[in-house]
């Protein structure tokens, strides 16, 4: 089988496992464990913030950074189809009891003038924004990157609004390789910023929520109490190193395949934009069926992919998946009848 279904299905590398096997470790509730606190420092640094936190997942961290940003009863602005409006529960309800208002944006990225209509008059019985939240790359979306002139122009209007801006950089990565800049030149932008270790890099586990200093130690708290406190956490912190250190630059190999993959289907019944970097939304309508059809058939091929919504597929190449399955891919969904 050939797994396009995310770049979170990879399996951690032999350097990834070797440094785990060896990896200091601590109580990282009391602070203590040095490969942790390694970790959060070089991301940290990374991004040029302050201080980094290391979570067991990037829903939590998004949903901490929320929580830390934000009032119940404030608003949130974010793309409708972003992973925090969509694929996290609406935990923002539940954790942080804010009101979400979806922006629409094209391929995912959303500009100022479609920030500013959702802004309401200030008045006591008007809930009101406090957040906006940019997802960079975009999921859902195709793996769109975020021009840095328009962060450059959100950053300006949310600071004039009095807003704060948090970063959901799950493949913050990705994008920084695909614009050929340095990681804190997308990061600068925003007041808060999560990365993910286990998309594209190829780690277990984990993520690394960054801010200001002060931002960060409330974020702590509200980890633990929602359960994030992990320990002796430095053995998935060590795998998460290995990561950031070795594998970013190697994203651009994915972001090739997924170029050649989508070249592969061109003049085919499937359709799809040019990828940025590595998800391909393919459009299947012309084979009079759904995504759900489409998906089973390549399974039978032996080829993984998920849904989209009903009438995309959603394929993502990795560090698991090399030119042999793009090139068995394309002949899948070119066999499909």
């Amino acid at each position: 089988m050939h797994d396009f279904r995310s770049d979170t299905v990879t399996k951690p590398t032999p350097a990834m496992r070797e440094a785990m096997a060896k990896a200091e470790v601590g109580d990282d509730v009391f602070g203590e464990d040095p490969t942790v606190n390694k970790l959060q420092d070089v991301v940290a640094w990374k991004v040029k913030k302050e201080a980094g936190l290391f979570f067991p997942t990037g829903t939590m961290a998004n949903q901490v950074a929320i929580k830390c940003w934000t009032e119940p009863g404030d608003e949130i602005l974010l793309e409708r189809r972003s992973h925090i409006m969509n694929y996290e529960l609406a935990a923002f309800a539940v954790v942080s009891g804010v009101l979400p208002r979806a922006v629409e944006g094209e391929r995912g990225i959303i500009r100022v003038p479609a920030l500013a209509r959702e802004l309401r008059p200030k008045t006591y019985y008007l809930s009101a924004p406090s957040l906006v939240c940019i997802e960079d790359t975009t999921n859902m979306t195709g793996g769109t990157v975020y021009p840095l002139a328009v962060l450059k122009e959100i950053r300006a209007w949310t600071t004039e609004s009095g807003l704060f801006l948090h970063l959901d950089g799950a493949r913050l990565w990705n994008a920084a390789v695909a614009q050929k800049v340095e990681p804190f030149e997308i990061a600068q932008y925003a007041d808060s910023v999560m990365v993910s270790l286990s998309k594209g890099l190829a780690a277990p586990a984990g993520s690394v929520l960054c801010g200001p200093a002060d931002f960060i130690e409330k974020a702590r708290k509200w980890r633990k109490l929602l359960g994030g406190g992990m320990r002796q956490s430095g053995i998935l912190a060590a795998a998460g190193l290995v990561g950031v250190m070795t594998m970013i630059d190697r994203l651009a190999e994915d972001h090739e395949n997924a170029r050649a993959l989508a070249a592969g289907l061109a003049g085919s019944r499937f359709k799809t934009d040019p990828p940025e970097t590595n998800i391909v939304i393919i459009d299947v309508r012309e084979t009079g069926k759904g995504s759900d059809f489409v998906i089973a058939q390549l399974k039978k091929a032996g080829i993984l992919a998920t849904p989209a919504d009903a009438a995309r597929v959603r394929l993502i190449t990795h560090n698991d998946v090399g030119k042999e399955a793009v090139n068995a891919a394309v002949q899948a969904f070119r066999e499909l009848k």
